[in-house]
């Protein structure tokens, strides 16, 4: 668990929000253009593992060059983290939160209630998944919890809005 003294609290917090927003954004983007729950699914599942991976391979990266950086100098570093543990943290935290605005789009075929307003579920999913996030942010760093959650969720938002619109507009263009 994430506790207040937790040095891989970016690490949670940058894969989580970035999970959510770029997986909400991608299906955004295919439902914007009116594409099939299947190929929302598909590219939602390709974000998840294709950036997840990425995410945590840049984390493990970035944590480790800035090791061998303070090694290189011989100098103490009180906040010396595990390159691996870093990384691994950035990918799990991309995926179980990326894997939220997903949810829906796999119930709904075994849900009537879901099935009719799919992508209405999977925005409110993503939406409480903004909230805890930013929540969890603020608890730890002893910030407004509620300022925190709130602009994560603003994010989230304008992110989901804007690939919404590119895959409307581009749909209205290009015509299927």
């Amino acid at each position: 668990m994430l506790g207040k003294d937790n040095e891989y609290l970016s690490d949670f917090v940058y894969g989580g929000i970035d999970g959510a927003i770029t997986t909400l954004a991608i299906m955004a983007g295919a439902m914007g253009a009116a594409l099939s729950p299947l190929i929302v699914i598909i590219l939602g599942f390709a974000n998840l593992v294709a950036d997840g991976f990425s995410m945590g391979v840049s984390d493990y990266l970035s944590t480790r060059s800035q090791n061998d950086l303070v090694a290189a100098h011989n100098r103490e570093h009180p906040d010396w983290k595990n390159p691996m543990a870093s990384g691994l943290t950035t990918f799990a935290s991309f995926v179980v939160v990326g894997f939220v605005p997903l949810l829906p789009f796999l119930v709904a075929p075994f849900s009537p209630l879901i099935s009719t307003r799919t992508p209405i579920f999977s925005f409110a999913f993503a939406a409480v998944a903004f909230l805890v996030v930013g929540g969890i942010q603020g608890y730890i760093t002893e910030k407004n919890k509620s300022l925190t959650a709130l602009r994560t969720l603003f994010i989230g938002g304008v992110a989901a809005t804007l690939a919404f619109a590119v895959g409307f507009l581009l749909n209205q263009w290009f015509g299927q």
